[in-house]
């Protein structure tokens, strides 16, 4: 961290955010730094109040299901946070910064793709399924480890259109069609996330969003955290 600390960036946000980088290979420490983010600009937002909001998330799937196989807590998964919660894409409002802040993501249950990937990510990671980013071009996705017969597999969600389940050519569609190009399917188009990657293109968002509105200060205090990736 910068010994003189940020020029633009809420000091406390920025303290907060260096503090989480060594733990975000977990699905909490990446949790806690993506909240670091907010905090710039929603400085009373308490992450404690954060994970306790995940955990009663997490607590109600679990009072609902019978069956702890993947493809059941999954289910319940989609049950809870889309169907009965209604969390999906701000389609209204899509380059609001709110949409990259995850107090308020979990407040009005609507967001950015790759902030609603990360709030599907911590609930289920809180019942035992275990999650990945897909930083695909131009809409972030959700990939759902599974097993069949034994066999390891995995499934593509789109957290941002209520949690709907792609298949493969699906996905590579849902590229074509958000970046207007015609690409040819590639391994590299839908390759998993790392966490610094994840925070990183959460703090492009927030540039571009500050960005269009002229809030140049903001764009430099994202610039500011980004630094420290």
């Amino acid at each position: 961290m910068d010994v003189m600390g940020p020029a633009y960036c809420r000091r406390s946000a920025y303290r907060a955010f260096a503090a989480e980088l060594p733990h975000i290979h977990s699905a909490e420490g990446l949790f806690r730094a993506a909240w670091a983010i907010s905090t710039h600009e929603l400085p009373d937002a308490n992450v404690t109040e954060g994970e306790q909001t995940i955990s009663k998330l997490a607590n109600a799937l679990l009072g609902q299901v019978r069956s702890r196989s993947p493809e059941a807590l999954l289910a319940h998964l989609h049950d809870v946070l889309f169907d009965g919660l209604g969390f999906r894409g701000n389609v209204d409002d899509y380059y609001n910064p709110a949409n990259s802040y995850l107090p308020s993501v979990l407040d009005s249950r609507r967001g950015l793709p790759i902030t609603l990937s990360l709030v599907y990510r911590r609930v289920a990671a809180g019942v035992g399924l275990v999650v990945h980013g897909v930083n695909a071009p131009g809409h972030f996705l959700a990939e759902v480890e599974l097993s069949d017969a034994g066999k390891a597999s995995s499934m593509y969600v789109d957290p941002f259109y209520r949690g709907r389940l792609l298949s493969s050519d699906e996905v590579f569609q849902r590229i074509c069609q958000t970046t207007g190009r015609s690409l040819t399917p590639d391994a590299e188009l839908v390759r998993r996330a790392t966490p610094r990657e994840w925070l990183a293109r959460m703090l492009h968002n927030l540039q571009a969003a500050f960005a269009a509105t002229h809030r140049q200060r903001d764009v430099y205090a994202m610039q500011e955290l980004q630094s420290l990736l």
